[in-house]
């Protein structure tokens, strides 16, 4: 991305050893800010403070000396399958981490300034014939419920902190729901998953954590959608991700064998169609370094 240098900000981010914590933290150091960690071990560096987010145990004094707050602790959505004590899991460690930060920042002498919760697509629902913005109704079943009660526990924070819910689609990276489909794909089964025509509302790694970045100096509130510009087809992506490993791309797994075997999973994640627009992202200036969902591919291929 273009542009005049921001200021530099001490910034707090939970969930810094995920896909997208770990991306977020090199950028973020390399634009020269000062970012520290909260783990659940004994912390190890200066820039790492412990906590204990099921038991809400955060010291607010900690939280006192930052500018801002990026939270992107919770169970992996890509864990499959979805049992039902793992979808209690999936709510409760998004729940419990968001209230922990939320509490710590309300009892702070000076809380920071900004607050980005992360927060996901999976609360529009299944939408194959709307185009769907961050004005758009909830949707109805599991991920949308999760969704929703995730973005409300976010909005107990100080009402002078900047809150902003950023709802991030399939993120195109060398984790995630992409290493099960790369380990498939190299061993020559990669698949049309049921029709093919399901629109996957996909971001790039980097543009997802670079969104983050851009967040932090924004005057943006409330639901940003963090999806890339154009929109891809799941078997756009799954056959362009076969071409580049030079694999076969001969098979079909029916939605019905999907929706056996992943239920719910099946149907949030999987065969879920959004055509979504990041509108509030591009009116704010953002620039998207992978526009397309191949350049999206190249990257994630050239990283590994």
């Amino acid at each position: 991305m273009a542009g005049r240098k921001k200021a530099a900000l001490r910034v707090l981010v939970s969930g810094a050893s995920g896909l997208i914590g770990t991306e977020l933290c090199r950028q973020l150091r390399e634009d020269g800010h000062d970012v520290h960690t909260l783990v659940r071990r004994q912390p190890s560096a200066p820039n790492e403070h412990n906590w204990a987010p099921t038991a809400r145990i955060l010291d607010s004094q900690l939280v006192d000396s930052f500018d801002a707050v990026v939270n992107l602790s919770g169970a992996s959505l890509a864990r499959l399958p979805w049992t039902p004590k793992y979808k209690r899991e999936l709510l409760d460690s998004r729940l419990q981490t968001t209230r922990a930060l939320a509490e710590a920042m309300n009892m702070a002498s000076k809380p920071p300034a900004v607050f980005l919760n992360a927060s996901a697509v999976g609360y529009y629902g299944d939408r194959p014939s709307e185009r769907l913005s961050e004005d758009s109704s909830k949707g109805t079943g599991f991920l949308p419920d999760l969704v929703e009660a995730w973005e409300q526990a976010a909005q107990i924070r100080p009402a002078k902190t900047r809150l902003v819910t950023f709802r991030s689609g399939l993120v195109v990276g060398p984790g995630g729901a992409f290493r099960p489909l790369i380990a498939l794909t190299r061993i020559g089964a990669g698949a049309r998953l049921g029709t093919g025509g399901d629109i996957w509302p996909w971001i790039s790694v980097y543009d997802e954590a670079a969104a983050i970045r851009h967040l932090l100096h924004s005057s943006v509130s409330g639901a940003v959608n963090l999806v890339g510009p154009t929109p891809a087809t799941s078997d756009r992506i799954t056959s362009y991700l076969a071409a580049r490993l030079h694999r076969w791309y001969d098979f079909a797994v029916p939605e019905w064998a999907i929706n056996v075997a992943l239920q719910d999973a099946g149907a949030g994640l999987v065969l879920s169609s959004q055509r979504i627009s990041p509108n509030k992202l591009l009116d704010d200036g953002f620039e998207f370094r992978d526009s397309t969902a191949e350049q999206a591919v190249d990257a994630l291929l050239l990283s590994l």
